[in-house]
């Protein structure tokens, strides 16, 4: 049975304690937390935090599945923290900046060898995630190309079918590339928008973050896939929406439509 957490970004403000309960009244006991400047733990601080972190939650009922740490990947800190906290995996993100893909992928695979003797110290995972736009992967075969050539225990696939579908990729393909690397699924869902009205010489487009019934991804499709898989890992709700006020509304939405797909 797969576990599902909920990535606690929209809840920055909130005091540990708080934030644990915002999150069981929503209907989780599983967490993904970000170690990020302006958050609950920062990353100056993670050795002492994240460890006392990890007791708060706990005393409320709170699980972290994992961290997405703003630091760099050959920084012990991070290992030594998780480590004490009972965490064992990252999730990362390859910004492609200005290099061309083929650098920015050289550079991601430098940044996961220096992560290396660290993941096999520590028995630690990074879980690197597919990211529309100028990142590095942007769907599944750029994932595969990434990953292939590592032990999945400690680099392994975080798969965002929001993101695979905004580069128009479809999920049952991407799920035959990447079943023996996933680690974790991303649940969130988006469309393109056109930005621009039709008198507009070239048409200008933006993501809007959407529910999951509602955008170009198919949940009922991307989670039939999983159960041809036999995929019985974690599955993570981004929370993430363009209307940022009805946040908690949607979430629970989401969480109950993605429990009937999975029923």
């Amino acid at each position: 049975m797969n576990e599902l957490a909920v990535f606690t970004k929209p809840w920055k403000e909130l005091p540990l304690p708080d934030l644990a309960r915002r999150v069981k009244s929503l209907g989780f006991d599983l967490i993904e937390l970000p170690v990020r400047p302006g958050f609950q733990v920062e990353p100056e601080n993670i050795e002492r935090d994240l460890p006392a972190a990890a007791r708060v939650l706990a005393g409320e009922g709170i699980r972290i599945l994992n961290v997405t740490a703003d630091m760099p990947l050959d920084d012990e800190r991070l290992y030594c923290a998780c480590a004490e906290a009972g965490i064992g995996m990252n999730r990362v993100m390859f910004w492609q900046r200005d290099m061309d893909y083929w650098t920015a992928e050289a550079e991601a695979r430098r940044r996961l060898d220096a992560a290396l003797p660290f993941c096999e110290r520590y028995d630690f995972q990074i879980g690197i995630q597919n990211h529309s736009g100028r990142f590095v992967p942007v769907n599944e075969m750029g994932m595969y190309n990434l990953v292939k050539d590592y032990d999945p225990r400690h680099a392994a696939a975080v798969w965002d079918p929001a993101h695979n579908s905004l580069e128009g990729m479809n999920s049952d393909s991407a799920l035959d590339v990447l079943a023996p690397h996933l680690c974790v699924v991303n649940l969130k869902n988006a469309y393109w928008r056109r930005a621009s009205g039709p008198e507009a010489a070239v048409a200008a487009w933006k993501i809007y973050w959407t529910s999951g019934a509602q955008g170009r991804a198919s949940w009922a499709r991307v989670i039939a896939k999983l159960k041809a898989i036999d995929y019985q890992g974690p599955i993570c709700f981004s929370a993430e929406y363009s209307d940022e006020e009805r946040v908690d509304e949607l979430i629970v939405k989401d969480l109950a439509f993605a429990r009937e797909l999975l029923a």
